[in-house]
């Protein structure tokens, strides 16, 4: 494959925006989630976009409510917390369903192209990362417990050259 696949989003404020309008980065795709026992992860994954920002690289985040209502909070509420509370730079899209019939089409692609454990293409549980290459690839997933940290290696030999 060569390229972002053509997928619409919609940023947390309703705006338009396209998957392929981060052509060319390396990204970390995650659902995310306020009342999540993994929700501390944010801190992680501001430190990367801020380390990696200027090498090309951007972490998406997706709040997702599938999992324990863990994400009950409107588009504001969720900005709030993440502004407040983690101080998060990066890119937030609007609530998003990353199974089940309403899959956002972006998750089916990622969980197509990154099968998770003996196969299984459902996602378990918030804060599961898929790491796209600047070439438009999924290279890797992540489970919910793997730390933004550890995943700094992966990063850098994906980032733009």
């Amino acid at each position: 494959m060569s390229g972002l696949p053509e997928i619409a989003l919609t940023t947390l404020d309703g705006q338009p925006r396209a998957l392929r309008d981060f052509a060319g980065q390396a990204l970390l795709v995650v659902n995310v989630a306020s009342r999540c026992g993994f929700t501390p992860q944010y801190e992680g994954l501001e430190a990367l976009q801020r380390r990696y920002q200027a090498r090309g690289f951007s972490v998406l985040g997706f709040p997702c409510d599938q999992f324990g209502h863990q994400e009950p909070g409107d588009a504001e509420a969720i900005r709030q917390f993440c502004s407040l509370r983690y101080a998060v730079s990066f890119p937030l899209f609007a609530k998003t369903e990353v199974n089940g019939a309403n899959a956002h089409p972006l998750y089916r692609w990622l969980k197509r192209e990154a099968p998770g454990l003996l196969g299984t293409e459902g996602i378990k549980w918030n804060f599961t990362k898929f790491l796209v290459d600047p070439a438009g690839r999924v290279v890797h997933r992540y489970a919910p417990l793997d730390k933004p940290a550890g995943l700094a290696a992966d990063i850098e030999a994906v980032l733009p050259r």
